[in-house]
């Protein structure tokens, strides 16, 4: 069985402690390797060895021994491409910019990673002080969103799982009676729990699985409150209908809106 490994795509600027910390703690948490990768500007002149060593030189003493991929070239292919060959478990990545709390810049390269990826990207905003205890699943019942789930379940296997399935009531400002909002939310939680059928036993009894009235990132965002999850795991694609709100549309809005770190779980074709 080939051993978990961790990629971290890391600029080696101050902002990048936070993700290269998570991604060891990960590492060592499942008995895998971590593997750093870096890009530099086709305009940076010297050998890339020398500049690998110098790199190597910056690193702590938990990850200074693991693997370092240096190229050169455009951030986001590069990353992509490292990303493909390897086929890592995991690719962990930080956000571009911190501009305040809550102000949040991913930048073209975490971008690019998070749309073409075929292995989960961690985004990490804040620091590791301890693995992830609790997770928060926003589902719109699709098989993106299943996907996510498993992924989810499969990388943190001691972590609380919570899902979240947001509806809304059609045209509610047309629609005032109580029954009409009890019909609809009815019909949520039908197809929540027949979605949690299709759910292998193990990974469900770890669910704790419930429908919510409002807006996809409203209720998001009140959830992680409400329930102090560590993490948001999201589907990149969805799918839209009637009780139904769409993930994939919203994760980019989500993902400016949180200040957890998120798993981002691109639908494999």
């Amino acid at each position: 069985m080939a051993k978990f490994e961790v990629l971290l795509a890391s600029d080696f600027t101050a902002r990048s402690d936070r993700p290269l910390d998570r991604a060891i703690q990960l590492a060592e948490q499942r008995q895998g390797s971590l593997a750093i990768a870096h890009v530099l500007e086709k305009s940076i002149k010297g050998d890339e060895a020398e500049i690998s060593d110098r790199l190597r030189a910056e690193l702590p003493d938990a990850a200074r021994h693991d693997e370092l991929v240096v190229r050169k070239g455009s951030a986001p292919k590069v990353l992509g491409a490292i990303a493909a060959e390897r086929a890592s478990d995991l690719i962990v990545t930080g956000v571009a910019r911190y501009n305040s709390i809550g102000d949040y810049f991913l930048g073209t390269a975490v971008d690019h990673i998070i749309r073409n990826a075929d292995q989960p990207v961690l985004i990490v905003r804040r620091r590791a002080v301890a693995p992830y205890g609790h997770l928060l699943v926003a589902t719109d019942l699709s098989d993106c969103s299943r996907a996510a789930l498993l992924a989810a379940a499969a990388l943190f296997p001691d972590a609380a799982i919570r899902m979240v399935h947001a509806f809304h009531v059609p045209y509610e400002g047309w629609l005032k009676s109580d029954d009409i909002k009890a019909d609809v939310r009815a019909e949520a939680q039908d197809e929540l729990d027949a979605f949690l059928a299709s759910i292998d036993a193990p990974v469900r009894s770890r669910l704790d699985a419930y429908v919510v009235e409002g807006e996809i990132s409203s209720v998001v965002i009140q959830e992680l409150s409400r329930t102090n999850a560590d993490l948001l795991v999201l589907g990149t694609h969805g799918r839209s209908g009637f009780a139904h709100a769409t993930i994939g549309s919203h994760a980019e809005a989500l993902l400016a809106a949180v200040n957890v770190d998120v798993l981002m779980v691109r639908e494999r074709k």
